[in-house]
């Protein structure tokens, strides 16, 4: 069984789920301040455990295998969601996008519509869980993979909705602040 391939598709479906999660918004429905705050806390919890117990509890592992010890393999997971945590705020830096709540980010932000700088800002969330299925799959244990992949499937569906339900907010104002 090739496993990038099977990480790619898990990956896939773990991403999909994202465009799941929107459905409701799709058909009309609408979900309370309430719900919608709920819905983004659990998703929050599950990626929280999943990035955990499916990507530093191994890594923490992998390097134990390799170094021995106790601190040299904390340090070298450490390290690594130090670099993580660099490399995704120098992307925030770097290129225009959006969130929900601070607004427009970025250099040129203001010269881009506001859609395009959603689609930015979650494909800038979306990669880092990409990597961390092809990750959790790239050991070869399928079922840490799966694991990974339902979770960051799990904390999509939430995400979707409040992704949709932004995008329907956006689509009701202005058109000068739409495309501005």
């Amino acid at each position: 069984m090739n496993m990038v391939l099977v990480g790619f598709l898990a990956s896939l479906i773990a991403g999909l789920m994202t465009s799941v999660g929107a459905l409701p918004a799709l058909f009309g429905k609408s979900v309370s301040q309430r719900a919608n705050g709920v819905l983004l806390g659990f998703a929050a919890g599950v990626m929280l455990s999943a990035s955990f117990f499916s990507l530093l509890l191994p890594g923490i592992e992998a390097a134990r295998e390799l170094h021995g010890g106790n601190m040299l393999p904390a340090a070298i997971a450490a390290g690594g969601l130090a670099l993580g945590a660099a490399a995704m705020a120098t992307i925030n830096e770097l290129v225009p996008h959006e969130h929900f709540f601070q607004g427009r980010q970025g250099p040129k932000a203001q010269a881009l519509a506001r859609i395009w700088l959603f689609v930015i800002a979650i494909t800038i969330h979306n990669a880092p869980e990409g990597l961390a299925v092809g990750v959790g799959f790239g050991g070869g244990n399928i079922a840490g993979g799966m694991t990974l992949a339902v979770g960051i499937g799990l904390q999509n569906l939430p995400e979707g909705l409040a992704l949709a339900l932004a995008l329907c907010i956006v689509n009701e104002a202005p058109a000068e602040e739409r495309c501005s």
